[in-house]
């Protein structure tokens, strides 16, 4: 307890209001899973207030349960795929090589979050567990002194700023398949290829922006001198050494320790990838999320090299996932009470919901409202993917209805999806396993970058969105 106070006392500023509401957090805050119980029953009551009956509310809550359980299964896998590359031999040692070049604290900071934030472009469960790694192996230097909470925070950056702008967004991965998206959601937007929503330029140079920002704030944030703890005066014990596959034992193993079959699920995953890139255009391709999925989870049995070697990083990836399948089933009862359980005159809340937003107008006044009830409710709907199915019908109509641009209205979303995650410790979870900390460790940090990327984010959405001209949904 003492140590604790003395641990307050030292901060100053925004860090230590910080700490106090990371405190709060850890001691009121509820569990996601949780929360988004109360979404459903919240949701409800609002269907009964706007006239919908009992039994039209159950109704939608049982029909509409299931609703997402291709995509539920897909975001999990974007997870487990990206923690079992992450933790392949092959990335081990480039995490390695790459923890040698910071030369000073501050640059080691900087460097964790420049990293994460690109690594999150590709994969958010990669980057999770790449940015963990990296932060232990920095801190395993014995001539390099960092804090280990600033370590773990940078580490977070991928999903605390960039993730939903790159390819494993889960709104524009969803936006771009045809068959994940409910039929409701398909009728109002249509399909938006990766090349009205992450490929435009607005979008990449706001990404260029935030990072930019993030690493200046991660690289100056960091403690220095006396104010630096280590991991070694966390208790934290930084040992990395995988676990060891246990030795074939008898002759009906020989192919879990082989190469051949992982080789050929690899040559058979290029021949179907050189023959869709061959008849299909490339953001096609590249935004078909189970084609994405497919190319990382072959490319996790490729890195590890065996079955046996593969299927052991499988399990320890496993548990990470367990969040987004017992809560996007709840995700998709929202979404359905929302949008099918009609109340006084025929009119669902989301019908509701539309005419507000869209009674807001136009320009840039739509941008920022929407980026700041986005902000909102992923303090307590911590999901992109689960949360887009729920906010998407109504903002997605009011955007048509205004004459926004429905690819930069998703993008809006994406950008101001990530803000919540830091202050919200939700997904922070996979990566505090990795650095064995706990969440008030890092939100001290986490929350100052809050501050700043905030207003950065609301002035973007602003700017940006005066570039774009309204195209109507392609069915």
């Amino acid at each position: 307890m003492t140590s604790t106070i003395e641990e307050r006392n030292s901060e100053k500023g925004l860090a230590r209001v910080a700490q106090a509401l990371a405190g709060w957090t850890e001691k009121w805050f509820p569990d996601a899973y949780v929360v988004a119980l109360a979404g459903v029953f919240l949701v409800a009551a609002a269907a009964l207030a706007n006239g919908s009956s009992p039994q039209t509310v159950v109704d939608a809550f049982g029909d509409g349960f299931w609703d997402l359980t291709a995509f539920t299964l897909q975001m999990a896998m974007v997870v487990l795929t990206g923690y079992v590359v992450a933790t392949s031999p092959p990335v081990a040692r480039l995490i390695d090589k790459l923890a040698t070049v910071p030369r000073t604290a501050s640059s080691a900071v900087s460097f964790v979050a420049f990293l994460s934030m690109s690594v999150s472009l590709v994969n958010w469960g990669l980057s999770l567990v790449f940015g963990g790694l990296l932060a232990r192996a920095i801190a395993r230097r014995t001539d390099l002194r960092v804090d280990y909470r600033a370590l773990g925070a940078a580490a977070f950056m991928g999903l605390g700023a960039v993730w939903a702008l790159g390819l494993s967004s889960s709104a524009a991965q969803l936006q771009a398949t045809a068959a994940s998206l409910p039929p409701a959601l398909l009728n109002i937007t249509g399909v938006l290829d990766f090349g009205r929503t992450i490929f435009t330029w607005q979008s990449m140079l706001m990404c260029a922006i935030i990072m930019a920002i993030t690493v200046v704030i991660a690289h100056y944030s960091a403690p220095k001198g006396a104010a630096i703890k280590t991991a070694e005066q966390m208790d934290v014990d930084l040992d990395d050494q995988p676990a060891q596959v246990a030795p074939r034992s008898r002759p009906g193993e020989w192919l879990e320790y082989s190469r051949i079959l992982p080789m050929l699920a690899v040559l058979m995953t290029a021949g179907w990838l050189i023959s869709q890139l061959a008849s299909k255009p490339v953001l096609t391709v590249v935004s078909s999320l189970n084609g994405y999925l497919l190319v990382f989870l072959m490319l996790g049995l490729a890195l590890h090299g065996t079955p046996r070697k593969f299927l052991q990083a499988v399990s320890l990836a496993v548990p990470a996932t367990a969040g987004i399948l017992v809560q996007f089933p709840l995700y998709a009862a929202m979404a359905a009470i929302l949008t099918k359980a009609q109340g006084r005159g025929g009119i669902t809340v989301s019908e509701h919901l539309a005419e507000f937003f869209t009674s807001i107008g136009g320009g840039g006044s739509f941008a920022i409202i929407i980026a700041i009830y986005t902000v909102i409710l992923g303090i307590f709907v911590p999901s992109g993917g689960g949360k887009w199915l729920v906010e998407a019908p109504y903002v997605m109509q009011s955007a048509t209805d205004v004459q926004m641009n429905l690819g930069w209205t998703v993008q809006i979303y994406n950008v101001a999806e990530a803000l919540p995650n830091l202050i919200n410790p939700f997904f922070m979870l996979p990566l505090l396993a990795v650095l064995k900390l706990r969440a008030r460790d890092l939100v001290g940090f986490t929350f100052l970058q809050f501050m700043f990327h905030l207003p950065v984010v609301l002035l973007l959405v602003w700017l940006l969105g005066t570039t774009f001209e309204f195209v109507p949904p392609i069915h």
